[in-house]
């Protein structure tokens, strides 16, 4: 008789749990997951997907605005109901989708909120099981700030399930959530207003195209208020009053505050039985993803390290293999791509110019703005950027930075050729395709 009911019990049917779950699975082990809401956690329910439809949705606006200048005649009309609908269709088959998998991996499945009793058990709903090793995947949940008349305070959660597109959105926050949501809304005719704090948009992104970016939002109608922050939130007979820390009063219709997500731990249990918690919450865990309590391990958003869809399901990958397999897989988090999907998307991988100033002796970089073909015949004047970081001592390109369209498919290419360690004499002696965006990264003097 086994000593465990499972092998391998896992918390959060996320990316990284899934993940998880199915490989261990396949290589042998006898997995369960608990959820307690839908499967595919954040990215597929409330995050990545959606968005990426809604980026999709609202940038026909912009098609259509372009398509004049090439003889087509327009009259167009959205329908914000029907854009919902099909969304909440998607999403629901990705959810059956998520659940085939786990059974087809012979992976049972529990619903229901679950809590750590103590190393080898789970409670969920009520039920308690045993495992040799548990897994936390919960991922993190939006903050809500701290201030007078934060109950009316939305997160970006609200977004997704809008009934009809408010007139006036304030979005506090300039990360990707914020940029993205705003940039959404603002294609689809809203008047959006966006607070942040610091002295510009998307901290930890290369200067030039934070910079860049700024513009040309501001120019597609955004309005961007920095180093400022909402004080005070209440609500008035017709909408709500935002008070700003530099005298303002800003009237909306819908205030979002995507200020950032914070590890999902809260009534896990962790801390009772002994799983060391950092100062954000998050469950610190060894480079195998074990936490203080050897039985318990940890992976993805929860453990509060690099909030990233690719980066959770890599880490489960790990996790399974080291414990179930062979422990061949490992995970390098050196020049992770990655994309913020706003209009203009941006996408990015190695160092920023800053970073390489630090890191490197000495750096060259070379750069290009310039209006896309597209839009030559076009009344819009958005502006795409190209950037090559290099380390000079070696030649090797440590940076590649874009904001412009389709940025985010060309850097997940330009991502291989840094993988494996290209030069920028390999960058130049590559043959461009004209007249394409992405032949800027090769012509580059």
């Amino acid at each position: 008789m086994a000593e465990y009911d499972y092998d391998l019990f896992v918390v959060g049917a996320g990316s990284g749990g899934v993940r998880a779950a199915r490989v261990a699975s396949e290589l042998g082990a006898r997995v369960a997951v608990a959820e307690m809401e839908r499967l595919g956690g954040t990215c597929v329910n409330v995050g990545c997907i959606p968005k990426k439809l809604f980026v999709y949705g609202s940038h026909f606006a912009y098609d259509l605005e372009d398509a004049r200048g090439y003889g087509w005649s327009t009259e167009p009309s959205f329908d914000w109901a029907t854009l919902r609908t099909n969304k909440d269709r998607e999403i629901a088959r990705l959810n059956s989708i998520y659940g085939s998998l786990l059974e087809q991996a012979g992976v049972e499945l529990w619903n229901g909120p679950a809590k750590l009793l103590d190393a080898h058990t789970v409670d969920v709903g009520g039920s308690r099981r045993s495992a040799k090793r548990i897994l936390v995947a919960t991922g993190g949940k939006a903050i809500v700030p701290d201030i007078p008349g934060s109950e009316h305070a939305l997160t970006s959660n609200a977004v997704f399930s809008l009934s009809e597109l408010p007139e006036r959105m304030m979005v506090v926050g300039a990360g990707y959530v914020a940029l993205e949501l705003g940039s959404v809304l603002c294609a689809l005719g809203v008047e959006v207003t966006l607070i942040h704090r610091g002295e510009e948009i998307l901290r930890g992104f290369d200067r030039d195209l934070r910079c860049h970016l700024h513009d040309e939002l501001e120019a597609k109608g955004m309005r961007i208020v920095l180093e400022t922050q909402v004080e005070a939130l209440c609500k008035t007979d017709s909408a709500f009053e935002a008070q700003l820390d530099n005298g303002e009063v800003l009237e909306t219709d819908f205030p979002v505050f995507a200020i950032g997500r914070e590890p999902n731990t809260e009534g896990l249990g962790l801390e009772e039985i002994g799983v060391e918690l950092g100062q954000r919450g998050g469950i610190v865990v060894d480079d195998d993803f074990t936490s203080s309590v050897p039985s318990v391990h940890a992976v993805g958003d929860v453990i509060d390290h690099i909030q990233l869809t690719p980066v959770a399901i890599a880490e489960g990958m790990h996790f399974a293999h080291h414990f179930y397999g062979r422990g061949e897989h490992r995970i390098d988090y050196a020049s992770i791509p990655t994309a913020v999907f706003c209009q203009p998307e941006l996408a990015t991988v190695g160092l920023t110019e800053e970073e390489a100033w630090h890191r490197c002796q000495d750096v060259r970089v070379y750069k290009s703005v310039f209006t896309p073909l597209k839009l030559t015949l076009s009344e819009r004047k958005e502006h795409t950027i190209v950037k090559l970081v290099v380390d000079a001592s070696d030649d090797r390109v440590v940076g590649c930075h874009m904001a412009g369209h389709g940025a985010a498919e060309i850097i997940q290419g330009l991502a291989v050729a840094m993988k494996a360690g290209a030069t920028k004499a390999q960058f130049d002696a590559t043959l461009g395709v004209h007249p394409t965006s992405a032949e800027e990264f090769v012509t580059l003097r």
